[in-house]
């Protein structure tokens, strides 16, 4: 598919088009090669509050305008938050990187990343705090903060570990080398790989297949397994009685269940 972007101010903006249950969250400065502002993270967070509140919207797919997901941080716009230790994000809004500063909230609801062309920084860092990862081939990952003085604090720290092992994050966060779209498969940063061209029409069909299921086991199952990562797997397991017991009392399970007697798709209304 294509998206249709609005023409973007200098600093950029965020677009967002809602199908049907899925949230289209486009990242819009191409001229930049979409290099994030302090505007861009303040509507980027919006974007995820709005998935998280609004009741029609199960799924989000954030994707990028132009040739590349994005450069990094435009760091002249950024720099000035950096050094008073401020964060551009206002509190209170569902926080993208996803790993539970006090005042943001979290998100519950699954969000599935399409990224091509450069994806450096920050961008590596949206896609590990997301669910489901589509990459196309023609991809150039960096995690170059050592490379400007900085360190990675949007989560790369955390999660290239989680998913490759200690000696893969160490090769990459310490070099600041450039990987392609293979190794971050091969690393378990992104979990499939397409042409060049074809990323968003596969993580608009992902986000689809997971709209078509029950909301509320979805948000629950995710959680969950959020739960299982940081507590550990008895943190997980006490919530499967409770969880399961509030969810086989909704009008969803009783619809799952007449569309298994009936034989016929389910239709959810997430209630």
């Amino acid at each position: 598919m294509t998206a249709t972007p609005t023409t973007p101010p200098p600093e950029g903006c965020i677009d967002t088009q809602a199908l049907d249950h899925v949230l289209l969250i486009g990242i819009n400065r191409p001229a930049k090669r979409n290099g994030w502002t302090p505007a861009m993270f303040k509507q980027l967070a919006e974007a995820y509050t709005r998935l998280d509140d609004d009741p029609a919207l199960r799924v989000g797919v954030l994707h990028a305008f132009g040739d590349h997901f994005t450069a990094g941080l435009d760091l002249p716009a950024v720099a000035e938050f950096m050094k008073r230790g401020e964060k551009a994000i206002p509190q209170g809004l569902v926080e993208p990187h996803d790993f539970g500063l006090p005042g943001y909230r979290r998100r519950t609801k699954p969000m599935v990343v399409a990224v091509k062309g450069i994806c450096f920084t920050v961008g590596i860092e949206l896609m590990l705090g997301a669910d489901i990862v589509v990459a196309a081939d023609n991809c150039r990952f960096s995690q170059m903060e050592v490379q400007r003085g900085i360190m990675a604090t949007g989560g790369a720290t955390l999660r290239m570990a989680e998913r490759a092992g200690l000696g893969n994050a160490m090769l990459h966060l310490l070099t600041a080398d450039e990987f392609d779209s293979a190794e971050a498969f091969r690393l378990n940063f992104v979990q499939k790989v397409v042409p060049a061209g074809q990323e968003l029409d596969e993580a608009l069909r992902i986000a689809q297949r997971i709209a078509a299921q029950a909301p509320l086991a979805v948000v629950a199952t995710r959680l969950n397994v959020m739960k299982a990562i940081e507590h550990g797997p008895l943190a997980a397991v006490e919530e499967f009685i409770p969880v399961q017991q509030r969810l086989a009392n909704s009008e969803d399970a009783a619809e799952g269940v007449r569309s298994f007697v009936e034989r016929r798709p389910a239709r959810f209304s997430g209630r």
